[in-house]
């Protein structure tokens, strides 16, 4: 499954009472926009007095992010239904767009707290500077000399002295 974010407008319906109604404006992370909107419903039915049947979405648009190609550190805040009861949790990743941030808090949180992707809820979401960073496993990154050794490499031989069986053990450690 993979994540898109989503804006969407909504507002009750127009009506002699109130002609002009407020307009709720929501970031959403679904699949697709069908998804997306019924996350709107549940959501603004929660918070406000207004569902499907007496509101309408005016807009509903697909979030692009401008630059993806430099990695940035991402805070989530959410809450998911575990087989005990609702947590709440804060977590940081080290992402290169906030769909794959969003993306990566579904894989992790199945995979650690087998929650399932209905039962996640998630609440706010922002670009954290690294200095503010709180999470061990996000600011082990932030060291500017930081190295990522290749250990064991098979040497690269040429077409012509390469053969299936060897007498000896290539040596891989340099």
């Amino acid at each position: 499954m993979t994540v898109k974010s989503f804006q969407i407008l909504g507002r009750m319906k127009p009506s002699e009472k109130d002609p002009e109604p407020k307009v709720y404006r929501m970031k959403l992370f679904a699949k697709n926009d069908v998804c997306a909107k019924s996350k709107f419903w549940y959501f603004i039915s929660k918070l406000r007095r207004v569902k499907k049947a007496n509101g309408q979405i005016l807009t509903c648009h697909e979030l692009h992010e401008k630059n993806t190609r430099v990695v940035k550190n991402y805070g989530v805040w959410l809450r998911y239904e575990s087989r005990t009861g609702t947590h709440n949790m804060y977590k940081e990743y080290r992402e290169l767009s906030m769909n794959s941030a969003i993306q990566a808090v579904y894989n992790d949180l199945a995979g650690r707290n087998r929650a399932r992707p209905r039962g996640i809820q998630i609440i706010r979401t922002v670009e954290v500077k690294p200095a503010s960073c709180k999470r061990n496993n996000v600011t082990q990154f932030h060291d500017s000399k930081i190295k990522f050794p290749l250990v064991h490499r098979v040497p690269l031989v040429e077409k012509k002295f390469k053969s299936t069986f060897k007498a000896n053990r290539p040596s891989t450690f340099y």
